[in-house]
């Protein structure tokens, strides 16, 4: 007979796990670091770094940190809606003179993950058998966000890598077979991997065939003020918003404020009517309790310090277009170093995707220290003024 106390003989519970593949992200971060070469770039890693090559606090949070070292009264739990007025701010932020329509709903969420994921979980729980329509490529963490919650994805193809260009005819004729209520996960701004945002023109197309078709947006806004602005970044999704009777935003503040080890978003979700809108709050926090309970709340706390002190804003917003201009500085300095890099500067945000084979990569890794993703992907905010010309000079040569 089997010993029961060592499980000799039997299945024991976790022997039953599946083997699962290494982070990609995670196993080049790890690379990069162990990489001693002092002339090494690491534009894997998505954050924002100044010309130094750091990624500092921004002087706006630091300050709204010291404010609320000095007032916060108590640590005693926040609900599952979060901090109320930091919701309300970044509806404000994120919908400007939409925030006011009472059929928008809104929760704070741990980062813009967990509001991608409690949206899939609304949805899921909907029922009805909605599929989400999704552009290739994307976020690699879009598709195990969603994945994870039992809804069907149908990809399309968004980028065309070798001309640089949207794939937006065909892109509209993959939304043609989409049935009345299923989703559309678009980019807000500053498309992550590719740096290609729609236009105006052609979210206003998109918009107008999904009102047309009873289409849901799911709108991930997670670099909003970094491409062109905190109102030209909106403008898109405002505009889908306001046309279709029902959508989803998940909205995070880890890049515009800096804070991302604070996991700070929110998801919002607008309903047909007041009483829709009413019943998908509730559920919301039905479902936001049963995932993370209540959310953090340090980093929503220094947003809504922010937000709400005017000469903070004011310096916050500052920043956030130092922030902006240096992006778009960076784009140009790449586009003008070699005419096949002249799309860059045509695109928005941190990210752009190179036109280099994983093998081309793997040898720009070992031979110069430049640490990126297989699929050509980088994060043109981390490069900093030494480096930026080294590391176009190496790309060019490989192109």
């Amino acid at each position: 007979m089997a010993d029961a106390g060592t499980g000799t003989g039997s299945t024991l519970l976790f022997d039953r796990l599946k083997p699962q593949a290494p982070d990609a992200l995670l196993a080049l971060i790890a690379l990069a670091n162990a990489d001693k070469r002092p002339t090494k770039i690491d534009v894997g890693v998505g954050v924002y770094r100044d010309a130094a090559g750091g990624t500092p606090i921004l002087r706006a949070v630091k300050k709204a940190e010291l404010i609320l070292l000095d007032t916060q009264e108590t640590k005693a739990y926040l609900g599952a809606e979060g901090d109320v007025r930091f919701v309300q701010l970044m509806k404000e932020l994120a919908f400007g003179p939409g925030a006011s329509d009472s059929r928008i709903v809104g929760v704070q969420t741990p980062g813009g993950c967990g509001a991608l994921r409690l949206g899939a979980e609304l949805i899921r729980q909907a029922g009805g058998g909605a599929r989400i329509f999704i552009g290739q490529p994307t976020w690699p963490n879009h598709a195990p966000l969603i994945g994870c919650a039992g809804l069907p994805m149908v990809d399309y193809k968004y980028y065309d890598r070798d001309s640089h260009t949207i794939c937006f005819p065909q892109m509209m004729e993959a939304l043609e077979e989409a049935r009345p209520g299923d989703l559309v996960l678009l980019h807000g701004c500053c498309h992550n991997p590719t740096g290609a945002d729609l236009s105006l023109e052609q979210w206003d197309i998109v918009s107008a065939f999904m009102a047309r078709r009873g289409l849901v947006p799911f709108i991930d806004l997670a670099y909003q003020g970094l491409g062109n602005g905190l109102e030209a970044d909106a403008a898109g999704m405002r505009m889908a918003v306001e046309r279709c009777e029902q959508a989803l935003v998940a909205h995070s503040c880890d890049k515009n404020f800096g804070v991302y080890r604070d996991r700070t978003g929110s998801l919002f979700v607008k309903g047909a009517n007041d009483e829709t809108a009413q019943l998908i709050y509730r559920n919301l926090l039905s479902l936001a309790r049963t995932m993370w309970s209540m959310p953090p709340d340090h980093g929503a706390a220094v947003a809504r310090i922010i937000l709400d002190t005017p000469e903070l804003r004011a310096d916050w917003e500052a920043e956030v277009k130092e922030m902006c201009i240096r992006i778009r500085s960076l784009r140009a300095r790449l586009a003008a170093s070699d005419p096949r890099l002249a799309y860059i500067d045509e695109q928005n945000g941190m990210f752009s995707m190179l036109p280099l084979s994983p093998e081309q990569v793997k040898a720009l890794q070992a031979e110069e220290g430049i640490y990126m993703a297989g699929s050509g992907r980088f994060n043109v905010a981390g490069l900093s003024d030494d480096n930026v010309d080294r590391f176009a000079k190496a790309v060019a040569a490989r192109l």
